[in-house]
């Protein structure tokens, strides 16, 4: 039986001065985090008094082992039980948990060894802790990394006594990484009193948590929204949450939606894929035995807002108590610990139809009619939120007009304090008062903030901007056969006398020669007279484009494997 929603208790919107201080408090109350199975099915009742009296006895075992205040620990963060209880006892143990990722889907068991043991490396960490069920991974893992413990909860020694720290506001709470499966991994260091003022923005202000809200969520732990947003700041306002392997969602993603329905679900967050699968998948399934109607945060964030799939799937579930006016977009990353600004409650998605001409051309945020030739909507991600602010500026630095499209720039107390152990990459984003350069492009109206891009991911051609999303949202949406994720658009260095080319990277199904190349000049058709824009089209195999953990679409990651040769024979 699952934690109950305890709908009449006092909700506190997380002021405490650390988490630990959090969990005490919801330790006093019947609240707590049920997970599930690849099936769906609970295979665990944590309630917070429960994992509170298991997390103070983890924390001495976890010092029996040599830790001393302030280590960093490795956690493979599965979503079970043995994660959440050792993520906490780090926390009562005064060490720091650095969450790390599960191996993906058709990943290599050398590749994700060495991935881990480079962060490992990277965190600092001498101690890994992960599912029992990877045992002999992680012996090869602690092989590689030099690590003194590598292996399950269970095999922790016993408690040998020594006394647990007292945490304070200024203790550095976990460890997050940003880019973790780079070849230099970045790790965000983010403090019990940052997290808190997050937690308090993002509860009281943003969400503005119910004595009846339910928190349900398939986002992998090691990402800052599955780890804050849907196991920390749950816990900060006492809130039941309801979580499912990531995994699971990605073979079945309507699960998400039977848990929501079936639990009484009233906040879930996703980025717009996540929408997208379910809208797909429920083409061809039932969803008559679905109630939606409790679900009145519908969170969209983690990637560029596509309106298309969020208003199919409004569609799709109107009919069992979905509303579209449940939307909130949002806006944030780990280097802000997580949220900056989240739209209004109860109004849905308020969107910006742009003229792409102008902004490409002007740098500037000129509305259309959704007709226009070149028309596409942006969302608004709504207000910087209480005690944060956002500013957009131009290439000088300067602070720009309301419209005027440039870099964002973030403050405020969530903020981390750096990067682990990397000065220089933090002074690159951080500046001495305390403004961060966050690296994505859009622009402001009416006090909202409306996010058009990533910086690194920009294309440069003829002294227009060119997002890339655009590029292959057009390509999918166009071309009969393409779905969501079969294309990924970048820049690689042209010749002495040849700037940037447009490289578009098309997932192909199979098909004859003839089909093959009909689909290449399609493509590039369609994106020279859509875009203006020339490109090189080359066909990848089906399933070739890297991809996160959860299903998104890794362009970093496509870039870095078309340059280093991968797909020379595909």
């Amino acid at each position: 039986m699952t934690t109950p929603t305890a709908s009449g208790r006092t909700v506190r919107f997380a002021d405490f001065p650390t988490l630990t201080a959090a969990l005490d408090f919801a330790a006093t109350g019947e609240t707590g985090i049920n997970l599930h199975s690849l099936r769906g099915e609970l295979v665990e009742a944590l309630s917070y008094a429960r994992l509170r009296e298991v997390s103070l006895v983890l924390a001495r075992r976890l010092l029996a082992l040599g830790a001393k205040v302030g280590d960093s620990v490795a956690l493979i963060a599965e979503t079970d039980g043995d994660f959440v209880r050792a993520f906490f006892a780090c926390q009562y143990a005064g060490l720091v948990p650095a969450p790390l990722p599960l191996p993906a889907p058709l990943g290599g068991r050398e590749a994700y060894i060495e991935q881990i043991a480079r962060m490992c490396a990277s965190a600092h960490a001498k101690i890994l802790i992960g599912p029992a069920g990877m045992a002999e991974w992680l012996k090869d893992i602690g092989a590689a990394g030099d690590l003194a413990f590598s292996g399950s909860l269970a095999q922790l020694p016993e408690d040998a006594g020594a006394a647990l720290p007292q945490i304070t506001p200024e203790h550095p709470c976990y460890l997050q990484f940003s880019s973790g499966s780079t070849r230099f991994p970045t790790g965000v260091l983010v403090t019990h009193k940052a997290l808190m003022a997050n937690a308090v923005a993002i509860t009281r202000d943003g969400l503005q948590v119910k004595p009846h809200d339910r928190a349900v969520s398939w986002l992998p732990l090691y990402h800052d929204m599955g780890l804050i947003g849907f196991l920390l700041s749950p816990l900060t306002s006492q809130m039941s949450v309801d979580l499912l392997p990531t995994g699971a969602f990605v073979r079945r993603p309507l699960l998400w939606l039977d848990l929501i329905s079936r639990n009484g679900g009233t906040i879930a967050y996703s980025p717009t894929f996540g929408y997208e699968l379910c809208a797909r998948r429920a083409e061809a399934a039932s969803i008559d035995h679905l109630d939606l109607s409790r679900w009145r945060s519908a969170g969209l964030g983690g990637d560029m807002i596509r309106t298309a799939p969020v208003e199919a799937f409004a569609e799709r579930f109107a009919a069992v108590g979905f509303s579209e006016k449940a939307y909130v977009a949002s806006y944030g990353m780990a280097e802000a610990t997580l949220a900056l600004s989240m739209a209004p409650l109860g109004q849905g998605l308020k969107l910006e139809i742009l003229d792409i001409e102008r902004l490409e051309r002007d740098d500037l945020a000129v509305t259309v009619g959704s007709d226009a030739p070149r028309a596409r909507a942006f969302a608004r991600c709504g207000p910087a939120l209480p005690d944060h602010e956002l500013e957009v500026r131009d290439a000088d630095g300067a602070v720009l007009a309301e419209r005027q499209v440039g870099r964002i720039f973030a403050r405020g107390p969530s903020l981390m304090g750096g990067y682990f152990e990397q000065p220089e990459e933090t002074a690159r984003v951080l500046a001495h008062d305390g403004w961060l350069d966050t690296g994505d492009i859009g622009f402001l109206v009416e006090g909202e903030i409306v996010i058009t891009g990533r910086a690194k991911d920009l294309i440069i051609l003829n002294g227009r901007n060119i997002w890339p999303q655009d590029l292959e949202w057009t390509a999918e949406r166009e071309i009969p056969g393409l779905r969501s994720g079969d294309v990924a658009a970048f820049s690689v260095p042209g010749d002495a006398e040849e700037e940037e080319i447009v490289t578009i990277l098309v997932q192909a199904r199979g098909g004859d020669a003839d089909s093959r190349a009909a689909l290449v000049e399609s493509v590039a058709g369609v994106l020279r007279a859509r875009h203006g824009v020339e490109t090189q089209v080359k066909l990848v195999g089906a399933h070739a484009l890297p991809q996160t953990s959860s299903g998104k679409l890794s362009r970093s990651k496509a870039k870095a494997a078309y340059l280093a040769g991968a797909y020379e024979r595909a």
